[in-house]
């Protein structure tokens, strides 16, 4: 994603932003100290510049439910299936029963994954509760807001509760989880022929694309990859998605994604640029 921004970015500026994938080799089982991608930026006057910048600081994440009184049109599918480039396949329903197996599969592995203490656990170590926490390390899940802030201050909400299946939190978080699910009013889906490391950096690519041009839709978008995941209690869902939407033996789902109508929501917190960026002698 940050390379699709970056290049689209670069555009904005008459730069070119050449790309070099793992120059050092690709990583095998895990990611490593090797880089992913080596950016060259190189003038070039005259360049295009791309109409997706424009929702660069618009595009944002809604984990809201969404207006299930207002269907996505097919002819805003279409032009989000289109913004991708074509290294990869992308998938849209906006409608009867594949839309509804859809909402209930998300909603389902999204519940499952809650469910499992040690899936969920890695969840509720980043959860960042209330405001003083986000602020201090912006970089999570963050759990914010007036109804949060105010279960955080009267002691409901807090990572004991978030994990314990029989608290009141924990309810909350399911209740919430089973409508967003069920509210979404679309799909969206990446398939890549394989599943190489470069075809995730040229899914992550189209992901943000599509997100762009969702933004510019006037819609609302969020990852429910849940079903995705690669360990035990994910594996009926996994499977499933693969049946059904991978479009093939061999290729791989690499991203799912509802849609709808949202109330807007503001961005997510973020680290000062200063304290990603590092400066080497070349």
């Amino acid at each position: 994603c940050f390379i699709e921004l970056f290049a689209i970015a670069a555009a904005e500026q008459g730069c070119l932003a050449g790309m070099t994938y793992f120059p050092d080799g690709e990583p095998v089982d895990g990611l490593d100290s090797k880089p992913i991608a080596v950016l060259k930026l190189t003038k070039h006057p005259g360049l295009s510049k791309d109409a997706l910048f424009a929702q660069v600081l618009s595009r944002h994440t809604n984990r809201e439910p969404y207006d299930t009184g207002r269907k996505v049109g097919k002819p805003s599918l279409v032009r989000i299936r289109n913004a991708a480039s074509r290294s990869v396949v992308v998938g849209t329903a906006n409608h009867g029963k594949q839309l509804e197996d859809l909402q209930v599969l998300t909603r389902d592995a999204l519940v499952a994954e809650i469910r499992d203490p040690e899936a969920f656990q890695e969840s509720v170590d980043l959860m960042r509760i209330g405001r003083s926490e986000i602020e201090r390390n912006p970089d999570g899940i963050s759990l914010g807001g007036a109804f949060l802030e105010a279960l955080s201050l009267i002691g409901v909400l807090n990572r004991k509760s978030l994990a314990d299946p029989t608290s009141r939190a924990f309810q909350i978080g399911i209740d919430m989880a089973e409508q967003s699910a069920m509210t979404a009013m679309a799909f969206v889906w990446i398939n890549t022929a394989g599943n190489s490391r470069r075809a995730q950096i040229e899914a992550g690519r189209a992901y943000m694309r599509i997100a762009l041009q969702t933004s510019a839709e006037g819609l609302a978008m969020q990852p429910m990859s849940q079903a995705l995941q690669e360990y035990p209690a994910m594996v009926p869902f996994s499977t499933s998605v693969h049946e059904h939407l991978s479009g093939g033996a061999g290729h791989t789902v690499q991203m799912l994604a509802r849609l709808g109508y949202g109330k807007p929501v503001g961005a997510s917190p973020r680290w000062p640029l200063a304290t990603r960026v590092r400066e080497t002698q070349t």
